[in-house]
């Protein structure tokens, strides 16, 4: 699949740092490809974090991205750190 726009919204910003929450039915493996997030490329700024929901339409998973680098052109985020990834119960 490929970056869908509508599912990327603002949660909170300051001080020049934006944290951005986004959903997709796309594998955490898929999302910090570089150049997945390249339409979006003129609002992501290194440093950023993306708290996501990936995989929402097989076995779902939750984790923060990292902005690794943003060109204005070009955005590469760092591999998933997962959240909430076990579940003993």
């Amino acid at each position: 699949m490929a970056f869908e726009s509508k599912n990327l919204s603002v949660l909170a910003y300051s001080n020049g740092f934006t944290l951005w929450h986004y959903t997709t039915t796309d594998v955490a493996s898929d999302v910090d490809t570089s150049a997945y997030f390249n339409e979006a490329a003129d609002m992501l700024r290194t440093g950023d974090m993306v708290m996501a929901n990936v995989d929402t339409d097989g076995t779902p998973a939750a984790g923060i991205f990292l902005v690794a680098s943003s060109t204005g052109a070009g955005v590469d985020l760092a591999d998933i750190t997962a959240v909430g990834a076990s579940n003993t119960d």
